[in-house]
């Protein structure tokens, strides 16, 4: 791929096909942290409603130094929607071509196909338990994650990525180190004073306060709970829909179809 496909790729991302998809994987390969290679091909893969986007999007949120540029691309407009304009164009092209004779020829399916391997391997997967794989369709997993720009907690439930900094190990001043020597100081003269707690006069009422419950439904979405069952947490997914079903009881009946379509898979995955 040279600088020439690439900039028109940048400029037109639904024009990418499965060659330069391979290529863009190429190019991330040698340089994992280049970010727009790596968002062209997250691009295509939601085009293609691929099972390899939910994957690949947590990859990219890894090499990705500031996340929250990742988060407002994808709920951005320009990746959520096809470029306007460029299927009616491609229509027009073919209504277009001028037909000087016709023969019947037969339909080859070449490595252009994009679709043809997620399919040979649903199908596999489908002839291995098929049971299992019609729960899987009807969940819709492997589905690409639709986030909107209200849903960053079920974005960052999703990459559960490590929020650990690097330990700064810093030389301590002497003055602090003097500071730090007085406290403790204190502290031992405080125990060795060996101090003891009046008890506490039986007819003292003591009032007893109640442990304060955070409420946090209203972070429960449709998308957080296809989050908990794409990381295959059954029983969080579970609990996900029953909130649904209290926050959306119009959608009740599709809700509660959902826990038993997850009981029944989580069944089987325990078998």
């Amino acid at each position: 791929m040279n600088i020439t496909d690439y900039t028109y790729l940048i400029n037109k991302p639904d024009a990418i096909n499965e060659r330069q998809s391979v290529a863009l994987e190429k190019i991330m390969e040698e340089f994992p942290y280049f970010q727009s290679a790596r968002v062209l091909r997250l691009k295509h893969l939601y085009n293609q409603d691929s099972f390899k986007y939910n994957y690949a999007l947590k990859v990219s949120a890894a090499f990705t130094t500031d996340r929250s540029i990742l988060f407002d691309f994808i709920t951005s407009d320009n990746f959520t929607t096809v470029q306007n304009g460029l299927y009616e164009q491609k229509i027009a092209e073919l209504l277009n071509i001028n037909v000087v004779d016709s023969e019947i020829v037969e339909y080859i399916h070449t490595s252009e196909s994009v679709n043809t391997l997620e399919q040979s391997i649903l199908s596999s997967i489908a002839q291995a338990n098929p049971k299992e794989e019609t729960i899987q369709a009807k969940l819709e997993i492997g589905k690409p994650l639709e986030f909107t720009k209200e849903e960053k907690h079920s974005f960052q439930e999703w990459l559960q990525l490590s929020r650990l900094k690097p330990i700064e190990r810093k030389e301590i001043p002497a003055e602090e180190n003097l500071e730090k020597k007085k406290k403790l100081d204190i502290i031992d003269k405080f125990i060795q004073a060996n101090p003891k707690i009046p008890p506490v006069n039986k007819e003292t009422i003591v009032p007893v306060t109640a442990p304060i419950i955070e409420d946090k439904s209203y972070l429960m979405t449709e998308t957080l709970a296809k989050v908990y069952l794409e990381q295959k947490k059954f029983s969080k997914a579970i609990q996900a829909y029953e909130i649904l079903i209290l926050k959306y009881p119009e959608k009740s009946s599709f809700f509660a179809d959902r826990i038993s379509d997850i009981k029944n898979l989580q069944q089987n995955n325990n078998s």
